[in-house]
């Protein structure tokens, strides 16, 4: 803007309260709209405090509404529920009918939790009636103005746990007495079964596991993945990681070998051996020394029955001496078979393939036999030979290309596991380190 002075440089008086008028209209302005911000801001910020100060159920705020938990008793139904709360027929149709394809509310169990949401305590008519089916998800039935019904899965929080500690008893009785889920042993024998015979665990012995845990609104629901694993026993440390390859998902040890050998070293989990190889065992039945070319392996009845690797079923029969048997072709070299069976897996006969680790019968005690056992045979070549003694056939190891990331990786779970000191026997301790969200 161009102004036009007077003689001597001054403005003309009116061109002088015009600027003077503008610049504090500006000056106005400009604090009236940064105070409405700031105004703003304050409000939003209000509100997001009571946003996040809020508690929420089900999806209903806590603070706008009143929900009452009862358990479903017995010969309890979800009609009766609802007509005991004022819900009359029509409505309570209608509601199965929005149901049908989500959630059968005939189902309902007893001992299982449902909630009554209503506007205030002393109301008499609910607005929505949830029912948990289980730990991982519940069904909201609302009954405000149209009605509805949806199925919600649960948000599970992931924990990555760590524990270490020396054997007292047994293994299944230290992390039992400790709160640990002795599943956990399930973990360790998939991770650890091709260096670590968990049928002949001792004392002293000690274990380090990196795990996971699984929460659903802050209550441990069962186990997730075991990531690393050390076992020490009179061999040494055992290493196990959890690791992704191109070419293979599963466990390794410390070397970058497959965890999962060509062979399990027993076709059934946490058991005893009863009665060793042996070429001059007495027969308990036949009353004579008879050689023993199997190893027999205690079980109660029902126990599963695994295939110790890949193979083909050659055989699922009967006789008086083995009772019902399967008969599998591994190799041109390696057969197994498995005696005394109470019954076959489903599917399991002659041509099928089995992969290792598969169910193919159950414990029993049919044909010579005195209790409940698997006789667990293993051919070599034809001949029948003593498999804890055989030097079974290696792995196929991890691609070389592989090695850097696998060996980078290993080193900070290691480091990890080293710093894990069992004192003394029992339980060292239990330390929950990370979590993680996710659906089901």
């Amino acid at each position: 803007m161009k102004l036009t002075t007077l003689k001597g440089g001054k403005l003309p008086k009116r061109v002088t309260d015009i600027f003077l008028s503008f610049v504090l209209a500006t000056v106005f302005i400009l604090a009236y709209h940064l105070d409405k911000k700031s105004i703003l801001s304050s409000s939003n910020e209000g509100e997001e405090e009571i946003a996040r100060g809020s508690s929420y159920m089900f999806g209903f705020n806590t603070d706008s509404f009143y929900i009452e938990k009862n358990i479903i008793k017995k010969n309890d139904v979800l009609g009766n529920i609802l007509s005991d709360h004022g819900i009359n027929t029509n409505l309570i149709l209608l509601l199965e009918h929005e149901a049908k394809n989500i959630f059968n509310i005939r189902n309902i169990r007893t001992g299982q939790p449902y909630h009554v949401v209503k506007k205030h305590e002393c109301d008499d008519t609910p607005l929505a009636i949830v029912y948990e089916p289980d730990n991982f998800k519940y069904v909201v039935c609302d009954l405000r103005d149209t009605v509805t019904v949806k199925l919600v899965e649960k948000d599970i929080e992931i924990c990555e746990e760590v524990v270490s500690g020396k054997i007292e008893s047994s293994l299944w009785g230290t992390l039992e007495s400790q709160g640990v889920n002795p599943g956990i042993i399930d973990l360790m024998e998939e991770a650890l079964s091709s260096s670590v015979d968990f049928y002949h665990t001792r004392k002293g012995d000690e274990f380090k596991l990196i795990y996971e845990n699984k929460y659903v609104d802050g209550q441990l629901t069962g186990l997730g993945r075991l990531i690393a694993a050390c076992y020490i026993n009179e061999n040494g440390a055992n290493y196990s990681i959890l690791y992704k390859s191109k070419e293979f998902e599963g466990y390794f040890d410390a070397e970058g070998r497959p965890a999962r050998k060509s062979f399990l070293k027993a076709p059934v989990k946490f058991t005893r051996i009863s009665s060793n190889y042996n070429l001059r065992r007495f027969h308990p039945i036949k009353g004579k020394t008879i050689p023993h070319l199997g190893t027999d392996y205690a079980a109660p009845y029902g126990t599963e029955i695994r295939s110790v690797s890949d193979g083909v079923v050659t055989a699922s029969s009967y006789t008086s001496g083995n009772g019902n048997f399967v008969k599998v072709k591994h190799d041109n070299v390696y057969e197994t078979q498995y005696l005394h069976m109470s019954r076959f897996a489903k599917g399991i006969r002659p041509g099928v393939r089995v992969r290792q680790g598969q169910t193919i019968g159950f414990v029993g005690s049919t044909g010579l036999a005195t209790g409940p056992h698997v006789c667990f045979r293993f051919w070599k070549n034809g001949r029948q030979v003593n498999h804890l003694k055989e030097k079974l056939p290696p792995p196929q190891p991890m691609n070389k290309l592989e090695l850097p990331d696998f060996m980078q990786y290993r080193d900070q779970l290691l480091v990890r596991l080293n710093e894990l000191q069992p004192a003394g026997s029992g339980i060292a301790g239990i330390q929950r380190k990370e979590k993680q969200v996710v659906n089901p």
